[in-house]
């Protein structure tokens, strides 16, 4: 975990977004990983982009995850999807992504859209308390590294935890092949 002062995030609620905080608070005693295994850090706010994250608190970019928003129109609505993966690969948004909404076509959720939607940062969002008919779609790449660093849902710190927790959230889907190679 680099150089992080990690904490248990059910202690360090303020470091969390409401909706992040909200879902830590709910977190189920019998969830295949303990709340007390998902840990907070604080961060500097500027260094939250993941390469200059990576470097400044020397985290591998193979544990550091990313949440990135997609969306899709099918008949007239808007479905969103959260998908998660490893820094070193890239989101195949007009492949798996796309094939997994049902969509036609898929691209980045706008920044506002994505903002306004789940309650947290642009440049933090992460699986953990989104809206809960979203799908998370995460690589099977994330769920085989022991830890992971990932947003909080604000800019000025990142979880750390299990990445089997990741495919256990309510709503999470583990796809092979979500990602490809950066």
């Amino acid at each position: 975990m680099g150089t992080l002062k990690t904490e248990p995030a059910r202690t360090r609620l303020d470091l969390l977004a409401p909706p992040v905080a909200a879902a830590i608070g709910r977190w189920s005693a019998d969830a295949p990983v303990d709340v007390d295994d998902v840990l907070v850090a604080p961060i500097d706010a500027d260094l939250a982009d993941t390469a200059a994250f990576c470097a400044a608190y020397e985290v591998g970019l193979d544990v550091s995850a990313n949440c990135v928003v997609v969306a899709g129109r099918r008949e007239g609505e808007v479905r969103y999807a959260a998908c998660v993966v490893l820094a070193t690969t890239r989101v195949d948004v007009n492949g798996v992504a796309r094939r997994t909404l049902d969509v036609r076509k898929a691209s980045f959720a706008p920044m506002a859209d994505a903002v306004a939607a789940t309650g947290m940062q642009y440049g933090g969002i992460t699986p953990i308390g989104l809206p809960e008919d979203w799908p998370i779609l995460v690589d099977a790449r994330v769920i085989a590294a022991p830890h992971v660093i990932i947003g909080s849902g604000v800019r000025h710190s990142k979880i750390a935890l299990p990445g089997p927790a990741l495919g256990a959230l309510p709503g999470a889907r583990v796809v092979e092949g979500l990602a490809r190679p950066a």
